[in-house]
């Protein structure tokens, strides 16, 4: 996949890139970044450099993630990140963590409405899951706001650290946006 960079109303989301490894950095020294998501704890310079140098990029050229440096504007401040995995054909899970000092002003939903919207338009997704550990009060919050379903726990499905954690988890259609899909969708009854 070729990287790209969106916007929405407030922010620029494009791909990291070296200059970005500071400010990823000190995000994420935050305690409640480093608890609720996978990154690595205690979080080094090193993390940093290997995060914008070479994971973000490899995972563009390779189709497996997208990760995204998410700014006020072009040239403003890092406010968060968003991340997407792809989990199969027209399948992708999405995963975020905002930098403390930004929580609060809805710039999480924002973002990752404009990547949904993305997905779903330009790359064909059919389907975007988010999922978070019970508990995640905040991240589920966005998720909401940004339209997802909330379709359950999973027991024992998120692997934090080496150690198996129950998660919440949620998706997000097309129609869900009001977007059209590129397949067709016959739901239960």
């Amino acid at each position: 996949m070729e990287p790209r960079t969106l916007s929405t109303p407030r922010l620029s989301l494009r791909p990291f890139a070296p200059s970005d490894a500071q400010e990823v950095y000190a995000a994420c020294q935050d305690p409640e970044i480093q608890r609720w998501t996978l990154v690595p704890s205690p979080y080094e310079r090193e993390d940093a450099e290997y995060w914008v140098n070479e994971f973000s990029p490899a995972a563009w050229r390779e189709d497996r993630a997208y990760t995204f440096a998410v700014r006020l504007g072009e040239d403003g401040p890092l406010v968060a990140s968003v991340g997407v995995h792809v989990r199969g054909p027209g399948a992708y899970e999405i995963g975020y963590w905002t930098a403390k000092e930004h929580r609060g002003r809805g710039y999480m939903a924002e973002a990752v409405g404009g990547v949904a919207r993305w997905l779903f338009t330009e790359v064909g997704a059919g389907r975007l899951e988010w999922r978070a550990a019970v508990g995640n009060t905040p991240s589920r919050a966005v998720a909401e706001k940004a339209g997802f379903r909330i379709e359950g726990t999973l027991r024992a499905a998120l692997d934090v650290r080496g150690t198996l954690r129950d998660c919440w988890i949620g998706g997000l259609l097309p129609s869900d946006l009001a977007l059209p899909s590129r397949q067709p969708y016959l739901p239960a009854e």
